[in-house]
């Protein structure tokens, strides 16, 4: 009786486990929400003016894009290839780009983009390029 009892709750502790693991586009879809409801509006780097991400389910892809108050000149893009991927990595040492979305095989675009919208920089992570910005 007690061994049916134990595999009676055993069998329902499963089901609720698996019930509430989200999948990898749950997850991708929460973070692309939860970063433009809280981590966006409260978001401060310099010459930074909006962030946004935006989520592509299909393509197991997150885009976010920095707008920044920089005019588009060489002096600007050369600044932004050094400070760009440092303010990338500060954002993944505060978990505010989820490590384990990327080990997860969820491709980040990361743009940093002029005030006229044209790229200043682009970083893409990856679970390889990961790697190369945790050093």
């Amino acid at each position: 009786m007690l061994k049916k009892i134990s595999q009676i709750a055993f069998a329902i502790m499963m089901v609720l486990m698996l019930i509430s693991c989200k999948n990898t586009k749950q997850k991708l879809q929460e973070y692309v929400v939860t970063y433009n409801k809280s981590i966006a509006p409260s978001f401060r780097a310099e010459n930074v003016t909006i962030t946004t991400a935006r989520g592509y389910i299909n393509d197991d892809k997150i885009e976010l894009r920095f707008e920044t108050n920089l005019e588009q000149n060489e002096a600007n893009k050369s600044a932004s290839v050094i400070s760009f991927p440092k303010l990338i990595k500060l954002m993944i040492d505060k978990d505010q780009i989820p490590r384990q979305l990327i080990e997860e095989g969820v491709r980040f675009d990361v743009y940093f983009l002029a005030n006229d919208n044209t790229v200043l920089d682009k970083e893409v992570l990856t679970g390889e390029s990961l790697k190369d910005f945790l050093k």
